[in-house]
């Protein structure tokens, strides 16, 4: 949250000439509401249900660059999805993502005080996104386009 996945994800996209989903996308637009409104009103298992069947669905459907959302990969079937694919982890430290998320408005699992779950969301996460990367790339005081560069580079090198 706040690494700049969305944002990264279209510019690599853009350049590789592929097209770009994001999984958070197509669980609105399947449930007919936006994913706070899920959270709030069916629950966080509800959310996640339909993101496990989203990002199915696109990594059978869609070619091309895919972001997920910060915590589907905390799901083991998610996780096995995944599994061949090249997985990138935008790392994000905690100034910096409590930053970028401002007040966390829309933000379902900011709740309460912003730095105090930002922290622990990324205490959680961040073992389970290094475990499934292929490639790491630091996201602090850096643009999204300097971040892409770098995904490009090493999406080319052998």
């Amino acid at each position: 949250m706040g690494a700049g996945k969305t944002t990264v994800g279209r510019l690599v996209a853009a350049r590789l000439g592929v097209g770009f989903a994001d999984s958070d996308h197509v669980v609105e637009e399947r449930a007919g509401k936006p994913v706070a409104d899920i959270f709030v009103e069916d629950g966080e298992a509800a959310f996640r249900s339909l993101e496990r069947d989203a990002v199915a669905w696109l990594l059978e459907h869609h070619d091309g660059v895919l972001s997920l959302g910060g915590g589907a990969v905390l799901d083991p079937a998610t996780r096995e999805l995944l599994a061949g694919h090249r997985v990138v982890f935008l790392r994000v430290g905690l100034a910096e993502a409590v930053k970028r998320v401002g007040l966390g408005v829309g933000r379902p699992l900011l709740l309460g005080n912003v730095r105090s779950r930002v922290k622990q969301l990324l205490d959680e996460r961040t073992p389970v996104y290094q475990g499934l990367a292929r490639l790491t790339v630091e996201t602090d005081e850096r643009t999204a386009e300097q971040v892409a560069d770098e995904i490009l580079a090493a999406l080319q090198s052998p």
